[in-house]
């Protein structure tokens, strides 16, 4: 949330969109490069991957992005799509009730993002949990890539007393 160029909304606006779909992202290419770099970074460098001769014999006709790599696109996707919360002066993930990986996502397909959001809970803390319910398609695929109940938290700048 913080430092998004999309224009802040208020709490009440974020209240009365629980429910509604609230953007869809542009779209995003997972190229052979992220794939390979997402291995490296994470040391899994299983050959469906990251070698495309033998990947090329599987069922996935090539290599395929890792499904945790297709989750992790979630942050950037929502970044370019999600307008930030008015007041916010940080966000930070705080997990997913569900999460599925129900479609391959091929080395050069393109992905994006569509964004429902599901609940709000402001805590007397000043902490706003958010929970998103979030599919990244894969563009000509009739089943998404993923589908899960994102949950973020927002923390709201105090507010100043007026006399």
């Amino acid at each position: 949330m913080d430092g998004s160029a999309l224009e802040p909304v208020s709490l009440d606006t974020v209240l009365a969109a629980v429910g509604k779909e609230i953007g869809v992202s542009p779209w995003r290419v997972v190229t052979q490069e992220m794939i390979d770099k997402f291995a490296d970074a994470t040391d899994d460098h299983q050959y469906i991957h990251v070698d495309p001769v033998r990947a090329a014999e599987t069922p996935f006709g090539g290599t395929i992005a890792h499904g945790f790599l297709t989750l992790s696109l979630l942050s950037t996707l929502a970044y370019e799509t999600v307008r930030p919360l008015e007041g916010a002066n940080m966000g930070v993930n705080y997990g997913f009730d569900t999460v599925r990986f129900a479609a391959p996502v091929k080395s050069g397909a393109r992905v994006r993002g569509r964004f429902k959001l599901a609940d709000v809970n402001v805590r007397p803390s000043g902490w706003v949990q958010i929970a998103y319910d979030v599919t990244i398609e894969v563009e000509g695929s009739k089943k998404p890539a993923v589908s899960a109940r994102w949950l973020t938290l927002a923390v709201l700048e105090p507010r100043e007393e007026t006399a």
